[in-house]
């Protein structure tokens, strides 16, 4: 694999930290109940104060902008979650949840898969169904449902249920909980959802050139990072054919091929090789503008 920088970028960094600002400051608040009730209310209100200040001041920015400002901060992630927190955001549930799932399409049609937007019910439920996942692959169906929630909670954290339906006749529709209090405002780094699956961010990731095949260890996971032209994709670290890493291993258009064995696999369609083999993808997403990477938490770390 080509050696890539290990410190990541400068600007990633920043956008990491304030990514975790929620993070930090419910630990602050915490930290204050041990002076008592009367000044973990006071923290509280503080806390109630400043934020309540921020967002009259964007109020004013919106109202005193052209008729096209809000729509051109809308695009930034971390400046449309705080018009989403004080209810300055320009567009409905409806277009945020459709404009998140068109994000992630790309990603979803490297694993074979779409998803379609059949309704919103209550402003708070979400209804999808999933078309074309790679059968053969249970780990891409898991890639594609995680994808696709931490799309939705994101851009529309007042959703409280993800219904999810399977495009096979048989299925019976699973429903995914969503968290909805404040998701955008918490880090890429310990989201940990029902599966026992938690983001982890890679802003060195934003390193790789087209046709680079780099290897990050992430949580005590060796992970293989491929770019093809702009689309990154992940995969675990081990070869399904000879049982050993793919260290070593170079890109060929969009075949990956084991440096041990030699056997090819086609990373733009869920890491499939020869008689059903897979490579083991992950989900690799940008999270509120950092490359994160979805790993499923050692059993004994689970609360």
């Amino acid at each position: 694999m080509a050696d890539r920088p290990e410190q990541p970028r400068e600007t990633s960094e920043s956008e990491v930290q304030w990514r975790t600002a929620g993070d930090r400051i419910q630990t602050l608040l915490d930290s204050c109940a041990a002076g008592g009730t009367a000044a973990y209310e006071r923290a509280q209100q503080l806390v109630r104060e400043v934020v309540g200040l921020y967002g009259a001041g964007l109020d004013r920015i919106v109202q005193m902008g052209d008729p096209g400002l809000t729509e051109r901060l809308a695009t930034d992630d971390l400046v449309a979650s705080l018009l989403l927190v004080h209810g300055l955001h320009p567009h409905d549930v409806h277009r945020r949840v459709s404009d998140a799932l068109d994000r992630v399409r790309p990603y979803l049609g490297s694993h074979g898969g779409d998803v379609d937007l059949l309704e919103i019910v209550d402003g708070d439920t979400v209804r999808l169904a999933f078309a074309g996942s790679c059968k053969s692959c249970p780990s891409s169906a898991v890639t594609l449902e995680l994808a696709v929630e931490d799309a939705v909670r994101a851009a529309a954290p007042e959703i409280s249920t993800i219904e999810v339906v399977a495009a096979q006749p048989a299925s019976e529709p699973s429903v995914i909980p969503a968290e909805s209090l404040l998701a955008h405002v918490h880090s890429n780094g310990s989201t940990v959802h029902a599966n026992g699956s938690s983001w982890h961010p890679l802003p060195e990731l934003a390193e790789l050139e087209p046709g680079d095949v780099g290897g990050f260890l992430v949580s005590g996971t060796t992970v293989v990072v491929c770019r093809v032209g702009d689309l990154p994709l992940a995969y675990v670290d081990h070869c399904p054919v000879c049982d050993d890493s793919l260290a070593g291993a170079q890109l060929r258009e969009t075949l990956l091929g084991c440096p041990r064995c030699g056997t090819q696999f086609d990373i733009v369609h869920a890491g499939a090789g020869p008689d059903g083999a897979h490579l083991a993808p992950l989900p690799l997403l940008l999270r509120d503008g950092v490359p994160s990477v979805a790993l499923a938490e050692p059993t004994g770390a689970r609360s």
